[in-house]
């Protein structure tokens, strides 16, 4: 059945009697839900009788563990995400934002993505049952410069804005090799944040600038700075300390400075100032410090805890609110395991719990009882570069190449669609038998600046 794009919000067969489920967010946790939903319910969205609509700013769900990898060449940007509108056939795709969730009303207010620049007003959905699944933000710190010359690191465009900057910083400091100021900032790189995204993403594309260095016959791979700063005492606690200890010993063998228990005090001007009292230049600075919870769930009218995430049951629905499920990075959701008092903002989870919570809203709609969410954490696979990685599976401790091959097998497995995966084996297949893309396309962030360039031009003479 083609996907639903009826703006009047009705169901395919027009019938104002269907079960309208939105839901709110196309990550993990909002594609899996409408997958499953539409797995289930196949026969009733057939029939008329339950309209799925998912609403995203997107129009594709983005894999973020293998963002590194295509920041760092070794994939297709386009291979890491997955179009909503091809996964998810029998549902509708709204792309908009939501601004405002008001449950009493069974009400969500969206701004259609492009209204700023097409004039197209912000516009209300109803709904019967709601899935709240936005995810979460980078969490940032008032710190003087952050907000001006920081780059995130949780989706496909930042990924590919920074491979496309390093790029540029070896292109600059290959262009001044006598101002030796310009090289030393341009060839500093500086990353905040020590988790899974920090660090898989400063040694990817520290793989790949020192690959890329080979190219550049001015530049020494040793003059380039690459900086860890972390708060706490350790790197990667998602796979325990004995290999967080073992990767941070491994990145330091590469030269990959590691400073804990520091935190970044200034980045005004590109002029980094450290807690330790060291001072730089950097011409990169990569902010991975932490999520919270994505602002529009706080300012909805459902309850949330003093992190502003939304108390959830054990079975993924709203605490004390009927009608209304959640789950993922913007939810706390109960850990049935007893290993923490909620579970692990991270994508095995959220995958899960969206197949529970899908199998939930098919519950009740069909009078059944629910059954909650409980999945022990089988552990954490980390990638450190080519043929690099560390692994802590069921107990087993990995490291070097088996990790590695672990990581892009597992990452791989929970790859939607059969499309994805075969296209992304055969970039990794190439990349076995050619050498790395070294080329930065970063005029792909001003697309318009030759034209209006010509323009001015053509209109001054």
């Amino acid at each position: 059945m083609p996907t639903d794009r009826n703006p009047s919000g009705q169901d395919p067969s027009g019938r104002d009697s269907a079960t309208r489920i939105v839901i709110v967010g196309g990550g993990y946790v909002g594609m899996y839900t409408a997958l499953r939903l539409q797995k289930k319910l196949r026969r009733e969205m057939r029939r008329g009788e339950v309209a799925v609509t998912v609403i995203d700013p997107q129009s594709y769900m983005t894999y973020q563990p293998f963002l590194p990898e295509a920041a760092a060449g070794n994939l297709e940007p386009r291979h890491v995400v997955a179009s909503l509108r091809q996964v998810l056939q029998r549902c509708r795709i709204l792309n908009g934002y939501v601004t405002r969730i008001d449950h009493a009303s069974k009400r969500l207010t969206i701004r259609p993505a492009g209204a700023q620049t097409a004039g197209v007003p912000e516009r209300d959905v109803e709904y019967d049952l709601l899935v709240v699944a936005l995810g979460s933000i980078s969490r940032t710190l008032p710190i003087p410069g952050l907000a001006d010359c920081g780059i995130g690191f949780k989706t496909v465009e930042e990924a590919i804005f920074l491979r496309n900057h390093v790029l540029h910083q070896l292109d600059i400091a290959a262009s001044n090799a006598g101002d030796e100021q310009v090289r030393r900032r341009a060839l500093t790189f500086v990353f905040v944040g020590a988790g899974f995204a920090g660090v898989e993403a400063m040694a990817e594309l520290e793989d790949m600038a020192r690959d890329a260095c080979k190219s550049y016959p001015t530049i020494d791979e040793r003059e380039m700075r690459w900086l860890m700063v972390e708060a706490t005492d350790r790197i990667l606690p998602e796979v325990g300390p004995e290999m967080g200890r073992w990767a941070a010993e491994a990145l330091r063998r590469r030269g990959i400075e590691i400073k804990m228990e520091t935190l970044l005090k200034s980045a005004e001007g590109r002029h980094i100032v450290l807690s330790d009292g060291e001072e730089f230049d950097a011409g990169t600075l990569v902010w991975t410090a932490g999520v919270k919870p994505h602002p529009v769930v706080k300012n909805s009218d459902l309850p949330v805890d003093d992190k502003g995430r939304i108390k959830a049951t054990a079975e993924l629905t709203v605490d004390g609110v009927e009608g209304v499920y959640t789950a993922g990075d913007n939810a706390a959701v109960p850990d049935l395991t007893g290993t923490g008092a909620f579970t692990a903002p991270n994508a095995q989870h959220a995958v899960r719990q969206a197949r529970r919570l899908g199998d939930n809203i098919v519950a009740d709609l069909r009078g059944k009882p629910r059954k909650a969410y409980v999945h022990a954490y089988v552990g954490s696979v980390a990638s450190l570069g080519l043929h690099k990685g560390v692994a802590n599976v069921y107990g087993l401790k990995l490291r070097g190449l088996p990790a590695w091959f672990m990581h892009r097998t597992y990452h791989l497995s929970r790859m939607p669609t059969v499309n994805r995966k075969f296209r992304i084996t055969m970039d990794w297949t190439l990349a076995a038998f050619f050498r790395r893309e070294i080329v930065s396309l970063g005029e792909l962030e001003w697309p318009r600046q030759e034209f209006q360039l010509a323009a001015g031009r053509q209109h001054d003479t």
